[in-house]
């Protein structure tokens, strides 16, 4: 602990430097109060809305893993598993991509992606599966994310006007080349063959909690005041601020900006915003990318996303159906405990039976010391 004599310094050195950091605070605000003109009320709309979520690592941690195994688990805010993997680091990528894609016949959703993209192996679809690092599994379950996404769009059939929300922004560096384009060009075709053939128009969003060009303009936004209006609102951000925090020019610049000079965009399929869905200057501000194709229909994805952002339970105004896939994408509690026992129990296989009880008891151990600092 610091005594009081270091307090007092630390005190002193925290006071300096933020005064060092006025200049700075003076150009945010005056970018935040550029914005102010463009801010807009979200007018409410009624509508369906669907969200994806992929099982994360810290939502399927087992104590006892000696082989690493990791559970895929793609599901939707209905509940319905829509894809369950499980994989490890060490395991052959080529086998792996087999399971989707095999000889060119699809097996899967993420196989029908690589398929209609014309690439036959994972390692052409993202140079991150080169398995020359374990987090290619992190890739892993972001591409079957993504694929699911793509798949929901372009392979199914909708009974009604549709919303489709994506975790985290609609922006990705972990593709080859530039094959989110093209993907993001194959979903733009599916969504106007819907509306012309099925009369149902279908929107796509990305939501995140946290990025780094909302956290950089935060402070500056609320002492602006720009959202100070009583209402929910948006408002999409200029392209100047957002380079001053990110510095890939393919990951700001939108898919329909090829021509205009400067790195071919690779990256991105959304046009960024900042929205609150609280009427109150304190309700939290998320950071949105409206699909690129979509960007004149900002108002309608909002005003949709509104209903099922002020329904949100436990996260306030942030949107239900974000939550529920959440929810339902979590191995925790009886779930996980069935994934433990099955693991020990394939291990107890590969084991000759006199040295099972070796494994039994190595778990049990491990299982106390996780216990302990619970």
């Amino acid at each position: 602990m610091f005594d009081r004599e270091q307090l007092d310094d630390l005190r002193r050195q925290v006071r300096t430097q933020a005064a060092r950091g006025a200049p700075l605070l003076d150009q945010l605000l005056t970018q935040a109060r550029e914005m102010a003109g463009d801010v807009r009320t979200i007018r409410p709309r009624q509508g369906t809305s669907v969200a994806l979520m992929a099982t994360d690592g810290g939502n399927n941690t087992v104590t006892f893993n000696p082989f690493e195994l990791r559970i895929i688990r793609v599901v939707d805010s209905a509940g319905h598993q829509l894809m369950l993997d499980v994989v490890s680091p060490a395991a052959d990528i080529s086998e792996v991509g087999r399971r989707h894609l095999d000889h060119g016949r699809p097996r899967t959703a993420l196989g029908r992606l690589m398929a209609d993209l014309g690439v036959d192996d994972l390692r052409h679809l993202s140079p991150m599966m080169s398995g020359r690092s374990a987090r290619w599994v992190e890739t892993y379950r972001d591409l079957c994310e993504w694929a699911m996404l793509y798949d929901l769009v372009c392979y199914r059939n909708f009974g009604t006007d549709t919303l489709i929300v994506r975790d985290g922004l609609l922006r990705d560096k972990i593709f080859a080349s530039d094959l989110l384009i093209q993907m993001g060009q194959r979903m733009r075709a599916a969504i106007d063959r819907t509306a012309r053939e099925e009369r149902r128009r279908v929107w796509i969003v990305g939501l995140a909690k946290r990025t780094a060009v909302l956290d950089h303009f935060r402070l500056a936004m609320s002492l602006a005041g720009i959202f100070d209006r009583g209402s929910p609102c948006f408002v999409k951000v200029p392209a100047a601020m957002q380079e001053s925090v990110y510095r890939w020019d393919e990951y700001l610049r939108g898919p329909e900006e090829s021509g205009r000079g400067g790195e071919l965009p690779k990256f991105n399929l959304g046009d960024m915003h900042f929205v609150r869905f609280g009427a109150r200057p304190g309700d939290p501000i998320w950071t949105a990318d409206v699909f690129a194709w979509q960007v004149g229909d900002a108002q309608v994805v909002f005003g949709h996303l509104l209903a099922d952002a002020v329904a949100g339970f436990p996260v306030p105004f942030y949107p239900y159906c974000l939550q529920q896939a959440d929810m339902h994408s979590q191995v925790a509690n009886f779930d996980l405990d069935i994934v433990q026992h099955s693991l020990v129990e394939a291990v107890r296989e590969l084991v000759e039976p006199a040295r099972r009880p070796v494994v039994d008891a190595l778990r049990l151990a491990t299982d106390v010391a996780a216990r302990r600092y619970e």
